[in-house]
């Protein structure tokens, strides 16, 4: 219920205004949301695209993180990053258990991940990405990923 509840006043928010660089493209239900970012600096890397990522909420939310993960279809690609898998899996330590605070929602975690890839300066993926594709099994919210590198 409080998952709702909360969910409810960020959509009602997200529908008046977004920062730029972020559109609000589907939130039918309080499960699952779409939304698009772009990086608007001058980053070569990232420069005239826009990314979809999809939220997923548990009835535990905001007390517990949402799901958020790049989504590739015919008009989205998944961003070059070292901190992002070739499957969308993101990985910020804002997402995880430990990161995370209820003061924090989709629209400050859009925000971040812009601000992610503004500052990316390395079009790579993280190191062992194609096995970690290939292999993981885990949702990425139970995923424990450790936390090293702050430079990009």
């Amino acid at each position: 219920m409080f998952a709702s509840r909360r969910l409810g006043k960020e959509l009602t928010k997200m529908q008046g205004q977004l920062p730029p660089g972020i559109t609000l493209v589907e939130a039918d239900n309080l499960e699952n949301w779409l939304l698009d970012i772009q990086v608007l600096d001058a980053n070569p890397i990232y420069a005239g695209e826009t990314y979809r990522l999809k939220f997923t909420f548990s009835q535990n939310y905001p007390i517990e993180a949402p799901e958020v993960v790049f989504v590739k279809d015919d008009t989205h690609s998944i961003p070059w990053h070292p901190h992002i898998y070739t499957n969308g899996i993101i990985c910020l330590d804002l997402l995880d258990r430990s990161g995370w605070s209820p003061v924090h929602n989709v629209e400050s975690v859009c925000v971040s991940l812009q601000s992610m890839l503004t500052s990316n300066t390395r079009k790579e993926r993280p190191e062992g990405d194609e096995n970690f594709v290939r292999y993981n099994t885990q949702r990425p919210r139970d995923i424990n990923f450790v936390f090293h590198d702050n430079k990009v």
